[in-house]
């Protein structure tokens, strides 16, 4: 098995990208008149993320053949990130509509069912080499087809097999699965064998069966999750490690869209991750320092994103984030 300190890639992500359509104004869906493209799909835009934050990032999923695929492999490849396991399919790409009301809260409304990105399969997992890659990142919402749900299993049993650190951000949308059943099922069968796993605090009950972020966040541990975290919005994060249980505020911002912030999130924490493992340090070997520091950047590039309209323009690059005023050096 090559050691970490070896791989090519920091993190292959994994799932769906999708063309997001994001409103001129502020409003319901039928009363926008303008919208702006832009890429979209959790995997993708914390592919994006990590990318701007100097990580060196793969992507596996499935685009359309057509035209809005093409504008999604190029505004990875754009970002750095490595489209060559990125497939194009017959099926049209996904898109989405998201409109906000006044407090920047949005709602979805989707064209897919069948479209690409649902097409993932093992064949696609077939084709990766897991010994090249520090960090495997997933989401759940587009497992909705049998196939699909097949691949991402034998994507975490290779992925363990060859040492990969193993993340995973559900994020859920239960609207969009017709029977809420298999996903509970993969939420029961693939969360234990993950290093990693980020819920938000809507998506706790469903998956921990508690309504309680501190409960859930013990009950996630005691499965073996060595570093489970509930994103709590603008009040920051809470997770838990070594039996411990700790907060770490968001910064304050003006928010305008929160699209994509749970992705921010999670970009900053792999991107800190990520960086610690470079050196062949388990995740289990990192300082409390080291964690706290990985949460506090996720915190701080949640709250870049909802500074934007869409989930990408927020995401910050590294330059320009340690220029930020106050932030040490």
């Amino acid at each position: 098995m090559k050691p970490l300190s070896e791989r090519r890639f920091d993190v292959l992500c994994a799932g769906e990208a999708l063309v997001d359509f994001l409103p001129e104004t502020r409003g319901r869906l039928g009363d926008v008149e303008t919208w702006r493209r832009a890429a979209g799909g959790s995997p993708a835009n914390v592919a994006t993320g990590l990318a701007r934050l100097g990580a060196r990032v793969r992507f596996l999923g499935v685009v359309g053949d057509d035209e809005l695929g093409g504008f999604l492999s190029r505004a990875l490849e754009g970002e750095g990130i490595d489209v060559a396991l990125m497939r194009r399919a017959e099926e049209r790409t996904g898109i989405v509509f998201i409109s906000l009301d006044e407090k920047g809260e949005r709602s979805f409304t989707d064209y897919r069912k069948p479209s690409a990105e649902l097409l993932f399969s093992t064949a696609d997992v077939a084709r990766v080499d897991f010994e090249q890659v520090r960090t495997v990142h997933f989401s759940l919402n587009s497992l909705v087809f049998p196939e699909a749900a097949k691949g991402a299993r034998e994507m975490v049993r290779r992925a363990k097999a060859a040492g990969c650190v193993l993340s995973c951000d559900p994020n859920l949308r239960l609207h969009f699965w017709p029977d809420p059943a298999p996903l509970k099922e993969l939420v029961v069968e693939l969360l234990p064998q993950m290093d990693v796993v980020k819920l938000a605090e809507d998506e706790i009950e469903f998956c921990t069966g508690e309504r309680d972020p501190e409960q859930a966040l013990r009950r996630l541990e005691k499965s073996g999750i060595g570093l489970p975290v509930v994103t709590l919005g603008e009040r920051g994060a809470l997770y838990a490690r070594a039996g411990e249980l700790i907060q770490v505020a968001a910064p304050k911002v003006e928010a305008v869209d929160l699209t994509g912030a749970g992705d921010g999130f999670d970009a900053g924490l792999l991107a800190k991750l990520s960086g610690c493992l470079r050196s062949d340090l388990r995740l289990d070997e990192l300082s409390a320092e080291q964690v706290r520091e990985a949460v506090g950047l996720g915190c701080e590039i949640g709250a870049a994103v909802v500074t934007r309209l869409g989930a990408v323009a927020g995401l910050p690059r590294r330059p320009v984030l340690e220029d930020r005023p106050g932030r040490e050096r």
